[in-house]
């Protein structure tokens, strides 16, 4: 009789209980497969006589189990199948039907079953020496081996060289200085391929073309402004106070005939802006009027026959009614008067032509006014050109990092002044300094100090361990977490202040759980650019917008600008949060290291797969063990799955961290801590004071610097060196050259030749449909531009545009949507490229200072798409809200 005959048949003679020896269930039921909780435990082979307490130990780890083969299935070609497979998937608990026939069968025939089929040593061994070669070349891959050459002196004093020495090559733990805002001077070493003979770094000496090229083009540049800068004056435009009488035109004659065909008037009186132009009907009408004489040079009246045209268009400015002219405030208006006439050129050549300026008006009262004339204002269409080159230059420069982005700014800066020059229209030192927005300058001064003195508290490394505690050890808590906090407190601070505060916390924190700290870096600068988008002060953009004059007057405060920015926000770290999920869903991708118990996953699928892919699918006996292992790769593949996108830290080792880490970082100086948060909340304070008209005495920048000077009063400190060597002086002369830079493109043209291709396209749609456009014009362009250029000029320029079109009445767009669409531009579009924003600029210098470093298109890949992402969403809420629903 075969012998799974006797099997079977001794199966019935016996009771339905397992043997407490042998550990063989019933045969009625059908085998089960144990999960352990460990990733190893569905992988190592089962022992029949394993003793009790292993059994009782395997047994406390169980958590599900699954259905396999029933024993009546196993038949005698299954079976000798199942014996080709090397022992460690034999003694797996997959194949627990294979194992107790196999046991039946040794009981009836006695014996070893291993000593029955001497083949399956061999087997056993060759799978073994697979998998040590596989183990070995991991191990290899892991660890890099470099050989060195140890030279010792001896007694006599001579060297001796010992031999190669072959060790392990390891990578140095980067230093990571805790206290936030310190990491300046805490330097990595450079890599050992980036270091010369003499120990130090080679970067350009390794580009030597590179190099000299750069020094080349840079001198040119140099020469160049050197030279229009000493050739051209300065412009001197001097001011003429006028009277305009009823019922007269006062002609006032140009000293000079214009040598081109614009002729620059500025006017400044008692005029009504335009969006208040239709309430009144009283207007001031400018014009150009030319004199040619028809008599001869020696005769005592040359013009008393003269003849005279009019070669330009009429200019109306509206004026408030007679009885306001000593309380209305005083306005400047400003336009170009062009030349229409074709027959200019050839009057030119008349003997004794003149040009002069007609002024009238249409109320019967003197009107007083201050009148300027530029003769030779900058040609706009040239000026246009060599603006796009100017801000090219500068672009390539940062982009491209040929230089530091400060030095990149002052050079186009300088550079744009000496174009000016070049065009006649170089500006004087007074009005280069008052293109400096003071406000802004002196809210990021206030701003880096009061956070360089919170820094001594050692209250954000207190956060950092705090966040590390509520997050018990999980990576996607604790990235959420460090978002979240990044978010709230950019909305209070620039967000060039929270990197500099959240990027060493963060570093910190991923190296304790052994994770790769460069894309968290990069989520929180990314978020770090949302969040200050939240209030007026929490992004440079935003400082530029509530900051101007315009907008402030037309109700755009601290606490509507925070009220209508705030959803967005919220709607946009939402979705934010989502793609980060989306792209890291593959936990492995954020870790230094892959762990040992995935590793060891990966390696056991592979190992079943391979036995199930030698078993030919010939019969259904074969199919019956090929679809067992099949069962058992699943459920590896799940088990991989599971961990891998479930990230934590061992509980013991986030104990020990957890515990080392409280020790090290608590709360250094509570009394200072106790006097920033007032003064903080004295800041905050004032900054909602502002939102209330009746109220508003102290703008951004005076509530800023009052509360740094009051805690310097009250903690008493001594040492301003130490104070303001932390202030990012680099910065603040970047946004000087920044403010300079754009008011110079201003000059020769280039706003308003943006602002009329925006008023073009802004035109040619419906009344209906013009408030929709003009936000998604101004939100899509200046986050596209911001993406690839800095947030800072692209929001200095957009500004004037948004300004320009609230201020055409004809066109009928409220200002408020435009100011909001214009915050969620530049802020949001900063995430687009590592340039984008000043803040991913620093976040990037902070991580290479670490040791850690993310190139142009490392940042690219995470931030272009989530810019991209957030920007609709945007879209969405601003046409809901203020289009549909009319928010505003």
């Amino acid at each position: 009789m075969d012998y799974l005959s006797n099997v079977f048949k001794r199966r019935r003679n016996t009771s339905s209980t397992t043997d407490s020896s042998s550990g063989v269930p019933s045969p009625a039921a059908p085998a089960t497969v144990p999960v352990a909780q460990s990733s190893t435990s569905g992988t190592t082979g089962v022992n029949p006589a394993a003793t009790p307490q292993r059994k009782k130990k395997r047994k406390s780890t169980r958590k599900r189990t699954i259905s396999v083969v029933p024993i009546s299935e196993v038949t005698e070609a299954s079976l000798e199948l199942w014996r080709t497979l090397p022992p460690k998937i034999r003694h797996d608990p997959s194949m627990v039907s294979f194992q107790q026939v196999e046991l039946e069968h040794a009981r009836l025939h006695g014996g070893s079953n291993e000593d029955s089929f001497p083949e399956i040593q061999g087997m056993e061994e060759d799978g073994g020496d697979e998998e040590d070669e596989e183990e070995e070349e991991e191990e290899d891959e892991e660890y890099e081996n470099e050989f060195i050459t140890i030279n010792v002196t001896n007694e006599e004093g001579q060297n001796k060289e010992i031999g190669h020495v072959k060790e392990k090559k390891e990578i140095p733990k980067p230093h990571v200085h805790h206290l936030a805002g310190h990491y300046i001077g805490n330097i990595t070493p450079p890599k050992h391929d980036e270091i010369n003979d003499t120990g130090q770094t080679n970067l350009d000496e390794d580009h030597p073309f590179r190099k000299y090229s750069k020094i080349i083009c840079l001198f040119i540049t140099w020469l160049l402004i050197m030279a229009f800068m000493v050739v051209k004056d300065e412009k001197l435009v001097a001011s003429k106070h006028l009277s305009i009488t009823p019922d007269r035109t006062k002609a006032y004659i140009l000293p000079h005939l214009p040598q081109s065909s614009r002729v620059k008037v500025t006017l400044e009186g008692t005029f009504l802006s335009e969006p208040y132009s239709n309430i009144t009907e009283n207007y001031l009408t400018v014009y150009l009027q030319m004199l040619t004489s028809t008599l001869d040079a020696n005769l005592t009246e040359p013009y008393a026959t003269s003849s005279v045209k009019n070669i330009s268009e009429p200019w109306h400015i509206p004026i408030v009614h007679p009885y306001l002219f000593d309380s209305a405030p005083i306005v400047k208006e400003q336009r170009l008067l062009d030349i229409a006439d074709s027959s200019y050129d050839s009057m030119q050549q008349a003997t004794g032509a003149l040009v002069r300026l007609m002024i009238k008006s249409n109320i019967q009262a003197s009107m007083p006014i201050a009148v300027q004339y530029d003769q030779s204002p900058v040609n706009r269409d040239v000026g246009v050109i060599y603006a796009a080159f100017v801000l090219i230059f500068l672009y390539v420069l940062i982009i491209w990092e040929i230089v530091h982005r400060t030095f990149a700014a002052v050079i186009a800066s300088t550079l744009a002044i000496s174009i000016l020059a070049a065009l006649n229209d170089r500006p004087t030192m007074e009005d280069i300094v008052g293109w400096i927005d003071v406000e802004t300058i002196l809210l990021l001064f206030s701003m880096m100090i009061l956070v360089a003195i919170l820094a001594e508290t050692g209250i954000f490394d207190y956060i950092s361990v705090y966040i590390y505690k509520i997050t018990n050890g999980k990576i996607w808590s604790l990235i959420h977490c460090l978002c979240l906090c990044t978010v709230l407190i950019s909305s209070f601070l620039d967000n060039v202040t929270t990197v500099l505060l959240m990027a060493p916390i963060t570093i910190r924190l991923c190296e304790v759980m052994d994770m790769n700290p460069v894309p968290i870096l990069m989520a929180i600068t990314v978020h770090a650019n949302i969040g200050g988008t939240t209030t007026p002060v929490g992004d440079p953009p935003n400082i530029i917008i509530t900051s101007n004059q315009y907008i402030l007057k037309h109700g755009v405060t601290f606490l509507n600008f925070t009220a209508h920015m705030l959803v967005g926000v919220i709607i946009v770290v939402i979705t934010t949060n989502i793609h980060l999920r989306i792209i890291y869903k593959n936990i492995n991708h954020l870790r230094m290291h892959e762990p040992k118990e995935l590793k060891e996953l990966r390696r056991n699928i592979k190992v079943w797969e391979r036995a199930a892919g030698k078993i030919p699918p010939y019969s259904k006996d074969a199919n019956l063990v090929r679809e067992t292992l099949m069962k058992k790769v699943k459920l590896l593949r799940h088990q991989y799955k599971k961990k891998m996108t479930k990230g934590t830290v061992p509980e013991d080792i986030y104990r020990s961290t957890l515990e080392e880490l409280q020790r090290e970082h608590p709360i250094k100086n509570r009394p200072l801590l106790i006097k920033s948060g007032v003064v903080c909340i004295f800041i905050v304070s004032l900054f909602f004071l502002e939102s209330i008209p009746e109220l508003r005495r102290l703008s951004s920048g005076w509530a800023a610097l009052l509360g740094v000077v009051l805690l310097l009063i009250i903690s008493d400190k001594n040492d301003m060196d130490a104070v303001l060597s932390r202030v990012e002086w680099p910065t603040l002369l970047f946004f000087a050259a920044m403010f300079t830079l754009m008011e110079a493109v201003e000059r020769m043209g280039l706003i308003d030749w943006i602002g009329h291709a925006t008023e073009t396209i802004i035109q040619s749609v419906s009344e209906d449909l013009r408030l929709a456009v003009a936000i998604v014009i101004i939100l899509w362009i200046s986050a596209l531009t911001s993406a690839f250029v800095d947030s800072i000029p692209v929001t200095a320029m957009m500004v004037k545009i948004v300004v320009a079109l609230s201020e055409k009445a004809y066109l009928g767009l409220p200002l408020q949507p435009m100011v909001w669409a214009l915050a969620f531009g530049p802020c949001l579009g900063g995430n687009g490229t590592l340039v984008g924003a000043s803040a991913n600029v620093i976040c990037a210098g902070i991580a290479e200072q670490h040791g850690y470093r993310f190139s142009f298109m490392d940042y690219f890949k995470l931030g272009f798409p989530i810019m991209l992402v957030s920007v609709i969403v945007t879209t969405g809420y601003l046409i809901m809200a203020h289009v549909v629903f009319a928010w505003h």
